[in-house]
């Protein structure tokens, strides 16, 4: 264990942000260079060797959080990445993008501020890659079976890295033109810069995966055909439908998705782009969403020079402490602010668009909304409170509705689905096509990171059983576990 009197001894600190007039002048991470490292081995002493670590059950990888927080006190990172690795393919991609559902059900949350486990996990896998701890793990005999794995967000390629460690040649293909899903064009680079996916990928290239970009299965190349190619299939194409706003004035120019605005951002990391051909320059920025893809959209914002940047919400604002209704170990919903939210503009909450008001050649300038409240738990727009607010880029991010079924993926592997509109699947993680497996938020619903690995880490176990008849790989999660929530 780590210093029985750690927590005693020591208050919660965590990472230091740059100064927010620095950073808004690149796009490289927020966070102090090197500044985590000194006080990673005193803050991982704070995890007090209770019974039951409740950390486990917080998060669906059943990460093996009191081990390496213990190696870590000790300074022991070869031996605290190893623990690590044990449960997590890509740790440097939770560490910083993972809400830390751990955190909420960290023993110490009951009555202190809890371990800071995410922090404790980023430093690891950071001086892991710095100290080459990090290498290629190819199998030692190959199966001469072949796996399909259609995307290559967190879950493609937390089943590819598996099922490829257990012999078997996989091919990732992925319909962008960089592989990575979400996490190349969803994530901005302040929250997470993509050589941190770069550097992964090659590994997964050392190993013996393969990628296939620009191609999407059911419109470039037909789900059937895939079948036929290839000894098993695996779905990880994610949730991808956009939750849209049917108001009033939404064909007017400058209203877009989160994810038509974001990945042209990253797309001028990349180099692709100049400029972006969609930009918050000197506009009124309004971001409809209240979440974490939100926030992104108002980091880039500030990033892009906007003029101001308001976010709106049609929930009321969560407090600052749990309710009573979200006790310990559950995960609570408290009022966050993010590095973005830190960086300036407005969060307004209890409000709902109305309708868009244009200029004469069609572009959106006005957005009118008005204050809602719950009555008998239904949605009441509060009369008197009508107002607009200035509107030249509107950016929906209200989540995500399904996964693609236009492009002719499902309904050309002929699959069905369950009652939420996700692809249908078994125990084993098989869909009611023999050989076509289903992970992350296209068999589970929009999620978190932690359970698109935890759920392509399942699926690979499920595969490999089809293929060969047993599996040593592990499977931390069943189809239907939820969420450690209320």
């Amino acid at each position: 264990m780590a210093d029985p009197k750690g927590f005693l001894n020591h208050g919660r600190e965590v990472a230091r942000t740059r100064p927010v007039d620095v950073r808004l002048k690149d796009w490289n991470e927020v966070y102090v260079p090197g500044s985590l490292l000194p006080i990673i081995p005193t803050q991982a002493s704070r995890c007090m060797d209770c019974g039951i670590p409740f950390c486990h059950n917080g998060c669906p990888l059943g990460n093996l959080i009191p081990e390496w927080n213990d190696y870590a006190y000790r300074e022991d990172w070869s031996a605290a990445s190893e623990r690590l690795h044990a449960t997590n393919n890509f740790p440097e991609f939770t560490g910083r993008l993972c809400p830390a559902p751990c955190e909420s059900a960290c023993v110490l949350g009951i009555n202190q501020p809890a371990v800071t486990i995410k922090n404790v996990e980023v430093s690891i896998i950071d001086k892991a890659w710095d100290s080459g701890d990090v290498a290629p793990q190819a199998p030692e005999r190959l199966s001469g079976k072949t796996v399909a794995v259609i995307g290559s967000g967190p879950a493609g390629l937390a089943a590819a890295q598996q099922l490829t460690r257990a012999g078997h040649t996989v091919a990732v293909y992925e319909r962008a033109d960089r592989v990575g899903g979400l996490l190349r064009y969803g994530i901005p680079e302040f929250k997470m810069e993509k050589r941190h996916i770069n550097r992964r990928i090659e590994q997964m290239r050392a190993e013996g995966t393969r990628f296939r970009t620009g191609i999407e299965i059911g419109r470039d190349l037909r789900a059937t055909d895939l079948r036929k190619r290839y000894d098993a299939v695996v779905i990880a194409a994610g949730a991808t439908v956009s939750r849209d706003l049917p108001a009033p004035g939404r064909e007017l120019n400058g209203i877009h998705f989160a994810m038509e605005y974001l990945p042209l951002a990253n797309k001028v990391q990349e180099g692709d782009y100049v400029a972006p051909p969609i930009t918050a320059e000197g506009k009124h920025v309004v971001v409809i969403g209240g979440g974490d893809t939100g926030a992104d959209c108002v980091g880039t914002a500030h990033r892009q020079g906007a003029a101001s940047v308001t976010q709106l919400e049609i929930m009321p604002q969560p407090g600052e402490d749990r309710a009573p209704h979200q006790p310990w170990p559950t995960f609570p919903m408290l009022y966050k602010v993010t590095s973005a939210h830190e960086e300036g503009g407005e969060r307004v909450y209890s409000v709902s668009t109305t309708h868009f008001e244009g200029d004469e050649d069609g572009n959106v300038q006005w957005l009118h909304l008005v204050e809602v409240e719950f009555i008998d738990g239904k949605l009441t727009q509060k009369a008197g409170t009508e107002r607009k607010i200035p509107a030249q880029l509107v950016t929906l991010a209200m989540g995500f509705t399904g996964t693609d079924q236009e492009n002719g993926l499902v309904s050309q592997f002929g699959l069905d689905l369950d009652e939420r509109g996700n692809i249908a699947r078994d125990a084993d993680f098989a869909t009611n096509i023999p050989g076509v497996y289903v992970a992350g938020d296209a068999g589970r619903g929009q999620s978190l990171i932690v359970w698109a690995i935890a759920e392509g880490r399942s699926a690979a176990r499920g595969v490999d059983r089809f293929l060969t008849g047993e599996s040593e790989l592990p499977a931390p999660i069943r189809p239907t576990d939820r969420s450690l929530m209320v």
